[in-house]
This record gives structure tokens, C-alpha cells and sequence, in this order.
């Protein structure tokens, strides 16, 4: 990973490439040595708030070897990506087979509980003294990514993940139809995320109460999220190679 990293960053050579890393345990160590190299990173598949704080620290330990190395830490940048809506589609579904009403109240919660304890942690990594010491050598926050925020159920609001995830320093990457929702009669009204800590882990605890594993399911979408990205880029692949073919080119 870290020679492709290297290989990619060199073939495009721009100050603004950014390499996504997928945020497995094999992709951790990975991540922390890119940085270090002064390659910005997309820390991407991010299911799990255990896994995130092993993200958060794989970059601040990057930042340490990037800055040991006497570079400038203002160039580098990164992203965590934090996915969302597949969190809803995985608990919804074993809350709709529960089928009790205390059950189906909680369709539709898991997702936003668990981003905003997310940016709770984020807030407590950035805030901390670690941090501190490396903003003094300007270095750049890693910034909380909301992917995956196109609403899967019709049920629920197509802005959800949008209007209900505002907080500081943020990212939203919205798919097509709902960037176009949220720019016609999306509801945005300040900071959605910072004041519901409490009861983001109220609803977390009751899932879990109904005998709902959150590291089952959390563990469950990261082993889906490496095939589904495998399966796009072989087909990626196998679709240049085909147009190249056509027009008599060597793929090689």
C-alpha cells in the first residue's frame, strides 16, 4: 500500500492529490507511514468509533514522523472518511426481524449516533495536548468525512444525513440526488451534532439491549466495504481495458 501510495502521488504530481487508504488494521501502520512521507491521505471504510481513534492516532503518529523528517507540515492534509447511511441499512434490517414497537423506534438512530460520537472523539483527539504540540508546527487537523449519507429506506427524509450531521470542520460528500435535495429544500440550522452525545449512546445502549451486536455489525460492513471497493475497481479495469481494445490500444 505504501509503495502505491508513492508510485500514485509521484504519477499525478499535484500539491492537492490525496490517496485513499482503506482504515483496516492492515491499513493503519500504512496510513501512518504515508503521512510521513508528506502524502496527504483519504482514510476511507471507517465503521466502527474504535477504529476511528486508531485512524485519528495513525495520522497524528504520522504527522510525528513527517515532522521528525523536517518537512512542512502545512502540506499535508487528510480526511477520515466516517460511513453512514450503511450503519441504518445493517441495524434497521435486524430491528425490522426484531418487529416489536420498541424495536422499530429505534430504525433510522443508529447511524446518526454513531457519526456524532464519532466527531465526539474527534473533538477530544484535536483537543488534546498531543494534537496541540503539532498545531504549533502548523500542522492540519484530519478532517471528520461523512461518506455513504444518500438515504437507503424512501421512508426517511432525503436530507437526513446531511441536516442531521453540521458540525465544524466537516466534510459532507453527498451523492448527486441528494446534494440536489439538500440544495432545494434541505433544512440546515447550525450545529446538529455537538449537543446529542447523550443521546447518541442512549440509543446505541438500547440497540445493543435488543441483542444487536454493534462490533458484529461494524466489523460485518468494514469486510463488505474491501469487497464492494475491490469489485469497483476490477470493473473500472475491466471496462479501460475493453475501450482500449476497441480502439486497438495496449492496455499494458
Amino acid at each position: 500500500t505504501v509503495a502505491e501510495a508513492k508510485q500514485l502521488a509521484w504519477l499525478v504530481d499535484r500539491p492537492n492529490v490525496m490517496i485513499k487508504i482503506p482504515a483496516t488494521e492492515a491499513g493503519l501502520p500504512a496510513i501512518t507511514e504515508v503521512i510521513g512521507l508528506g502524502i496527504s491521505v483519504n482514510v476511507t471504510l471507517i465503521f466502527s468509533l474504535e477504529r476511528y481513534r486508531q485512524v485519528m492516532d495513525a495520522y497524528l503518529a504520522g504527522l510525528e514522523k513527517a515532522r521528525a523528517a523536517g518537512l512542512d507540515l502545512s502540506t499535508v492534509h487528510s480526511v477520515a472518511s466516517f460511513f453512514v447511511s450503511r450503519v441504518d441499512s445493517e441495524i434497521d434490517k435486524r430491528l425490522t426481524l426484531l418487529g416489536t414497537d420498541q424495536a422499530r423506534a429505534l430504525k433510522g438512530r443508529a447511524a446518526l449516533a454513531n457519526a456524532r460520537l464519532a466527531y465526539e472523539a474527534y473533538e477530544d483527539v484535536f483537543g488534546g495536548a498531543r494534537w496541540t504540540a503539532l498545531a504549533g508546527a502548523r500542522a492540519n487537523k484530519q478532517r471528520p468525512l461523512w461518506a455513504s449519507t444518500g438515504v437507503k429506506d424512501p421512508a426517511y427524509k432525503d436530507t437526513l444525513y446531511v441536516a442531521e450531521l453540521v458540525a465544524p470542520g466537516t466534510v459532507n460528500t453527498m451523492p448527486e440526488a441528494t446534494l440536489d435535495a439538500t440544495a432545494d429544500h434541505g433544512d440546515i440550522t447550525g450545529d446538529t451534532v455537538t449537543g446529542g452525545y447523550a443521546q447518541a449512546r442512549a440509543d446505541l445502549a438500547a440497540v445493543e439491549r435488543l441483542g444487536i451486536s454493534y462490533d458484529e455489525v461494524v466489523r460485518k460492513l468494514e469486510s463488505e466495504g474491501v469487497a464492494k471497493f475491490e469489485a469497483a475497481w476490477q470493473e473500472l479495469l475491466t471496462a479501460v481495458g475493453k475501450s482500449l481494445d476497441s480502439k486497438g490500444v495496449d492496455a499494458r
